[in-house]
């Protein structure tokens, strides 16, 4: 992509009354716009590192849990909410029809999958069943703050497992534990964001929590360093030390976090509710029991951004990164028609190679301030063609995260690039 057609632009000031990392450098970098509190536009910057979170997310539920993706409706008849004792709840988004029907915005879909579900379970044979979505969530929060860690219209992953059996619920969750590490991993934060034991409400008596730790969390942790898993602030009291070893609560180091994602057993809760039943092997009609999985993307973007940066910008891990090389041109006085033209050919080889590629060919802007926005926007990757790559025969070439750049020929550019 060309930036001179990117829409969005970089901002040289912070935006008002922003904190967070992530607000500010996200904003700044043209990744977002902030429309009100809680509320964010996705820019084409922002909506690239989205979509890669989400087929890595993608990726690991279709190949590990065998899950089937789905899309569901944001607006929810009320009176699913009423069977299932959540009508009353404060985050929830009011709306009516026309008609007079009452409806409120998905704050989760429990209350659509179950029904859903229920039109096409009916045998032990249909069981165990994974069903998940990728989709926009809705709550009223009264304190939206910190960019997109909380948000009140967000994009999140909900999947929704069913079981014959408490065993294979315990056996499911086990593997999406997994898979939850795995997809943390590829994201670039796999190695701080831990297991947490949270409380589990009136579920079970505990559910999890993935935290990812960082200074800007507004969640706090008691973390096992020998264990490498953690207790949540809420239920350290009943549970005073490691889950694992038990370490006592002195033991473990006092942490801010984020969270990432969370997993909890439904057991018969919402099949009770919408008589969500089937037939075992002997003719027995049982309730079918459910397990709940969730990752917020937008959160998790944010949380990428809190732990993945310094003074000047942004720094993606290269799984999400919006492009994998920031191409930046630099005219020059003597040259410049030379070095746009070598500029154009290694950006076109970059295309025909599919290389995901960002190239600066603005030319109403300083090398300085080129330079400062490939900072900000943080691509993996920075080349750059200009006069003095040219008299060198190469390409000056810097990661993000080095200060010094080097010159390679093109040939050794593509090369690295293609592995």
């Amino acid at each position: 992509m060309r930036q001179s057609q990117l829409f969005g632009k970089t901002l040289r000031e912070d935006p008002k009354d922003e904190i967070s990392a992530n607000a500010r450098l996200l904003e700044r970098g043209g990744f977002v716009a902030k429309e009100m509190a809680g509320i964010y536009s996705f820019l084409p910057l922002g909506l690239r590192v989205l979509g890669k979170v989400a087929n890595i997310i993608r990726d690991e539920l279709n190949e590990k849990l065998g899950a089937r993706e789905i899309l569901m409706p944001a607006l929810h008849p009320i009176e699913n909410y009423v069977k299932t004792g959540r009508d009353k709840i404060d985050i929830l988004f009011h709306t009516e029809l026309a008609s007079g029907g009452h409806l409120v915005l998905g704050q989760s879909h429990e209350e659509i999958v179950v029904p859903l579900a229920k039109r096409f379970i009916s045998s032990y044979h249909d069981l165990p069943l994974g069903l998940y979505q990728i989709q926009t969530k809705f709550r009223n929060e009264p304190r939206a703050k910190s960019g997109l860690l909380r948000g009140r219209e967000f994009i999140m992953k909900d999947l929704y497992s069913f079981h014959a059996t408490e065993d294979d619920l315990e056996k499911y969750y086990e593997k999406a534990k997994d898979a939850y590490k795995n997809i943390f991993a590829r994201l670039g934060i796999g190695d701080i964001t831990f297991l947490t034991f949270a409380s589990g409400g009136t579920f079970s008596r505990y559910s999890h929590e993935f935290q990812t730790i960082t200074d800007a969390g507004e969640d706090t942790i008691y973390f096992c360093e020998n264990c490498l898993i953690a207790v949540n602030d809420e239920i350290i009291g009943e549970q005073p030390y490691c889950a694992k070893c038990k370490a006592p609560s002195e033991k473990l180091l006092k942490k801010r976090a984020i969270e990432v994602g969370n997993i909890f057993p439904l057991k018969t809760r919402y099949a009770d509710a919408f008589d969500l039943t089937y037939t075992d092997e002997t003719g027995v009609l049982k309730p079918v029991i459910m397990g709940c999985y969730g990752i917020g993307l937008s959160r998790v973007m944010g949380a990428i951004v809190e732990v993945h940066h310094d003074e000047k910008g942004i720094l993606w891990p290269e799984t999400v990164a919006p492009f994998n090389v920031h191409l930046v041109e630099i005219p020059g006085k003597n040259k410049a028609d030379i070095v746009k033209k070598t500029a154009e050919k290694f950006y076109e080889e970059l295309l025909a190679k599919n290389i995901e590629v960002l190239y600066d060919d603005r030319a109403d802007k300083t090398p300085g301030e080129k330079f400062a926005d490939a900072d900000l926007i943080g691509i993996p990757l920075r080349v750059v063609v200009s006069e003095k790559t040219l008299e060198k025969k190469g390409v000056e070439v810097k990661k993000r995260g080095e200060k010094e750049a080097r010159i390679v020929s093109e040939k050794e550019m593509l090369k690295m690039l293609e592995k």
